[in-house]
């Protein structure tokens, strides 16, 4: 199996080794400590001890085992295949489906899913409780994920969302009004001190940017574009929340009242572009919004028509008789 090579940066001078690589890649940092052991963690050639500090600027090689033998049972889930070829299958993943086995969901899984789709095409480098997986997006998240069939596309792959190559557009609908319409947050995310179960932005967190656009305004919300820099858990959910507006029906990090009609945060994975592993051409994959997203986008939009104020091509408008002459000029009636 290829080894993974990764590259420090000077910002990274003076992390841990096996947490920095536990950040760089799915792997939990007792499964790095363990590799780190076993000397399959080396840079020029040399073991690297898991205590070692890192100075920045240093090539890291880790060479992976080979895969277990995966006893998950393959299930007939109904998969939304979007591109598959014989190294990557991408999926544009419903709401409520959780991606791999963990407590409380030993199947029913995205991976299930994938084993009977593809059978024992798929990459062993996460273990056999997530194999083929590069990435993750949350249960109650839907869009497009990448997933890995063989050990060779998935070292590709995780190489490129370390820098970056590996790019993720989500769409959501946040509360409140942003008062620009771009912006970067760029704040670090680790376990909430007072709820261990919930992500926060927190000192000595793991670096995560998110960017964002709004697209259009409404009262009381906007609906924004987002580009992730980083992958860290709830990244966009913890964000949003961050700077004060939380996505639209997330429970944990916002309003704790449902949103009637919504199943879960407003949040879609709408855009996946990577470099093709063995190809090396790009590939980029767009996938629709689900229709509960559609149709909270239609009520807001339908308030617009009603005469609330409304962004259209960036500028503001309130007046009825400009919503009229819209109207007219879509051949609707107020």
């Amino acid at each position: 199996m290829e080894p993974l090579i990764l590259q420090t940066a000077s910002e990274d001078a003076g992390k841990r080794l096996d947490a920095w690589l536990a950040e760089q890649t799915e792997l939990t940092r007792s499964a790095v400590q363990k590799l780190m052991e076993e000397g399959r963690v080396t840079a020029a050639g040399k073991p690297l001890a898991k205590n070692t500090r890192l100075t920045g600027g240093e090539t890291v090689s880790v060479k992976l085992p080979e895969p277990e033998a995966v006893d998950i049972v393959p299930q007939n889930i109904p998969l939304d295949v979007v591109y598959e070829d014989e190294d990557v299958i991408v999926v544009n993943k419903p709401k409520g489906l959780v991606v791999h086995p963990a407590p409380g969901h030993p199947d029913g899984t995205l991976v299930n899913a994938l084993l009977y789709h593809c059978g024992d095409s798929l990459s062993g480098i996460n273990g056999e409780l997530r194999p083929g997986i590069v990435h993750r997006i949350d249960r109650d998240t839907s869009g497009l994920i990448i997933t890995a069939k063989n050990d060779f596309a998935h070292v590709k792959l995780a190489e490129q969302l370390q820098d970056h190559t590996l790019a993720r557009t989500y769409r959501c609908i946040v509360t409140g009004n942003l008062r620009e319409d771009t912006g970067t947050v760029n704040a670090p995310i680790g376990r909430c001190p007072a709820d261990r179960k919930k992500m926060a932005v927190v000192a000595g967190g793991r670096n995560a940017v998110t960017h964002w656009t709004v697209l259009e305004r409404y009262p009381g919300v906007n609906y924004v574009e987002c580009r992730l820099e980083t992958g860290r858990t709830h990244q966009i959910r913890v964000h949003m929340a961050y700077i004060g507006h939380p996505i639209l029906g997330d429970t944990v990090y916002g309003n704790k009242k449902p949103v009637p009609g919504l199943q879960g945060q407003c949040l879609h994975a709408v855009g996946l572009k990577f470099i093709h592993p063995r190809t090396g051409e790009l590939v980029e994959l767009t996938c629709g919004l689900p229709e509960e997203f559609e149709k909270q986008l239609k009520k807001y939009r339908n308030m617009a028509w009603s005469g609330c104020s409304y962004e259209w091509n960036g500028r503001v408008r309130c007046d009825c008789l400009w919503m009229e002459q819209k109207a007219a000029s879509f051949g609707r009636e107020r």
